[in-house]
């Protein structure tokens, strides 16, 4: 036990210079005195004089803090009056400013003769204060911090039921501190629900003194609930029987924070099980922990069943090398990914879903969770399967009765083009298609397909002047959800509808050089992604293009990529034109007179000879697509079975000027023409006026320039410069 020195009696505190004594006090200051001296070494080191120097009342109260000088004085004057015994403590402030603490004790003896003399001390107890301070400090703190952790200590002796609380545990009990603790009092407070369970772990830890942990639940006079943590920790004294420590917390906001939270987390499974989703978490590496009930009822399991299932069971056999792919793929990657599969049925159908995961990270970027949410689409992909089989019909009837059912001719020219489609079909080489419009670069482009062992998957033709420029890549590669205003959902684009088969792009030269880029993406490394997305999608396509413009020129004006037009021109072909191959004209004409025949219910049996001369001197400017819509339209009008055609369908000029060539030669003088104003355009990238304009290279007016650029239907623009990607 720790014994207290006597408190230090605390006075008015003042300064004061020199103090006055009685006589009697006087006689005391001196036995004062000689107890220092006589204790010279000692004393003097307290004091902090040198050894040897004569105590004088001027050199002892010299050293006494100034609070504590009136203490001095009141103590030797009472001193004086009732006898020279005295206790008390008081500090002396040092040189250097250190503060000592001193305890003085002063004791009055009578000898034989009947003389009083003093007997006294002096220590200097300045480590025992500062320990005393430290400790009053250190229970200050731990007082506390009790208050701020809400919680409290507490000791129990098993023996004689002694028990000691902190502030801290007096507070949670809600006592008041003069009530000493007894057991009873704390299972006055116990909830009744709880008192039983509380009164057998205190039961069995008084017998056996272990350690214990219990939560149970106080009913306080308010009616108020509590919710409480004990720890303890047991010590077995032989001598004192068994002992406890324990600490006591007030865990009543954790558990209401644990009530909200298990509430919300019912609510949200309340909410995933009327989910139309089947949603599942799993662990980092797909351990099963969680499934919402539709998705139950769906396999036909209890939960139990369901987590003791292994993964993967419930997948298509078909799909699961797909599933893990795509699984390991995001794992590496720690990214959210989705995929359509199959998953069986309880009565072990399948059904088409869309699953979707996403990982959840801690705060080390650890995936801890995978949230999976599938959607059925077994209706979509019926309804894409039907689509599918109505599109093959639709091709099929196109291949009957359009007139890309085959390459109608026998010409030389013709026979070229065959016989070098013929080679390049069965590879997956990219072929660009040039030539006039109308000469059948689409019935190129299908040939090639139809002969190649992409032949039963998709042909996607897309017209790229046909398109918006702002819109052609979406068209060609999709789109996400909320890509840009309108896009109200993912669509997919025309590469990935032609998965395993052929995409044909016409007009490939009207493409802005933003899509140039993402189409040499696709050439380069087979893969792109959607507009809105990041997420590279890799596909399996051949690129057919096809233009009717000079792609060269257009590389050397910097309308079109030189390193795009080099990845498109791996095998070249051209589609000749109709004035190049006027021996086929006749079966054409057949051809078309049977098929607008049939379709018109006319019964056509043979074609004026004057109109097959016309139709062969003519030079189709049009090309095939030409000759295609003037025997349609002679069709309509035919009234006899000999086909005929009207001359003033052909041209405005006279039939002399066509048959004499006059009407040629200004289509290649106009021809000419073109070429030379294109030219001059190209070097002045575009401009019209001005010293370096395309009027002053032709050596011509701005104003005639002008008219004939719009006569010739020459578009300046494509001349114009534009930023390299």
């Amino acid at each position: 036990m720790r014994t207290r020195l006597p408190a230090r009696r605390t006075l008015p505190s003042s300064s004061v210079a020199a103090p006055s004594f009685s006589p009697i006090s006087r006689r005391l200051r001196s036995r004062f005195l000689n107890a220092i001296t006589e204790l010279r070494e000692e004393a003097a080191r307290i004091y902090g004089y040198a050894p040897g120097t004569e105590a004088t009342a001027d050199l002892v109260l010299q050293r006494v803090y100034p609070d504590d000088v009136d203490l001095l004085k009141s103590v030797l004057e009472r001193a004086a009056q009732g006898g020279s015994a005295f206790d008390f403590e008081h500090r002396l402030l040092m040189p250097d400013g250190s503060t000592k603490h001193l305890r003085s004790l002063s004791h009055s003896l009578i000898d034989e003769a009947g003389n009083e003399e003093a007997v006294g001390a002096i220590m200097d107890i300045t480590e025992h204060k500062v320990a005393e301070e430290m400790i009053r400090r250190s229970e200050a703190f731990l007082a506390a911090a009790q208050r701020l952790s809400h919680t409290g200590s507490f000791g129990w002796k098993t023996e004689n039921g002694e028990i000691v609380w902190s502030d801290e545990t007096y507070r949670i009990f809600e006592y008041d501190r003069s009530e000493k603790p007894t057991l009873d009092m704390v299972m006055q407070r116990i909830d009744p629900q709880d008192r039983f369970l509380a009164q057998q772990v205190i039961e069995r830890a008084s017998k056996t003194g272990e350690d214990f942990e219990h939560e149970c639940r106080l009913l306080m006079p308010s009616g108020a609930i509590k919710h409480i943590q004990v720890r303890t920790h047991g010590l077995d004294h032989s001598s004192t029987g068994i002992e406890f420590v324990g600490a006591v917390s007030d865990i009543t906001a954790r558990k209401e924070a644990e009530q909200r939270l298990q509430q919300q987390e019912t609510e949200l499974r309340q909410m995933l099980d009327f989910a139309p989703q089947l949603v599942s978490v799993y662990g980092p590496n797909r351990e099963r922990i969680y499934v919402n009930r539709i998705t139950l009822d769906y396999l036909g399991l209890s939960l139990k069943e369901w987590r003791q299932t292994p993964v993967g069971a419930f997948v298509h056999p078909d799909d699961r090398e797909r599933d893990r792919d795509y699984f390991d793929r995001a794992l590496s990657a720690g990214s959210a990914y989705e995929l359509e599969l199959r998953l069986r049925k309880g009565d072990g159908t399948y059904r088409w879903f869309l699953a979707r995961l996403n990982p959840v990270r801690d705060d080390k970027g650890q995936i801890r969770r995978w949230y999976i949410a599938c959607t059925d689409i077994e209706d979509r992909k019926r309804a894409e399967e039907k689509l599918k089989q109505e599109n093959v019909a639709l091709r099929e009837e196109i291949d009957r009765a359009s007139m890309f059912e085959e390459i109608v001719g026998t010409s030389p020219a013709l026979q070229t083009v065959l016989s070098r489609i013929s080679k390049v079909a069965p590879t997956d080489s990219t072929v660009l298609i040039t030539g006039e419009t109308g000469t059948g670069k689409e019935l190129v482009a299908r040939a090639i397909h139809r002969r190649s062992n992409r032949a039963s998957r998709a042909f996607v033709s897309v017209n790229c002047a046909a398109i918006p420029r702002d819109l052609i890549a979406s068209e060609l590669f999709g789109h996400e959800k909320g890509a840009f205003t309108g896009a109200m959902q993912r669509r997919l684009g025309r590469f990935e509808l032609a998965e395993g088969g052929t995409v044909f792009l016409d007009e490939v030269g009207e493409l802005s050089v933003d899509t140039q880029v993402a189409l040499l993406r696709v050439l380069q490394e087979r893969e792109f992604e959607r507009v809105g997305g990041r997420q590279p999608i890799h596909v399996d396509v051949r690129i057919i293009a096809a233009t009717n413009r000079d792609l060269k020129a257009a590389v050397a004006s910097g309308n079109f990529r030189e390193d795009l037009y080099y990845r498109l021109n791996v095998f070249p072909l051209e589609a000749p034109p109709l004035r190049e191959r006027r021996n086929d004209i006749p079966l054409l004409v057949e051809y078309f007179i049977d098929r607008y025949a049939r379709k018109a219910g006319k019964n056509i049996r043979s074609v004026d000879k004057k109109t097959l001369q016309l139709l062969q001197s003519y030079p189709w400017p049009g090309n095939i697509r030409e000759l295609q819509n003037i025997i349609e339209r002679s069709v309509i009008v035919c009234e006899t079975e000999i086909f005929t055609v009207d001359e003033g369908w052909l041209s405005e000029q006279s039939h002399d000027e066509r048959s004499g060539g006059k009407r040629y030669l200004s289509q290649t003088l106009a021809s000419k023409e073109k070429e030379m104003i294109e030219k001059a355009l190209r070097e002045s990238q575009g401009r019209v006026s001005g010293p370096s304009g395309a009027a002053a290279k032709l050596g011509i007016a701005r104003s005639t320039l002008e008219l004939r650029i719009q006569t010739l239907n020459i578009n300046k623009n494509h001349f114009k410069p534009k930023p390299r990607s």
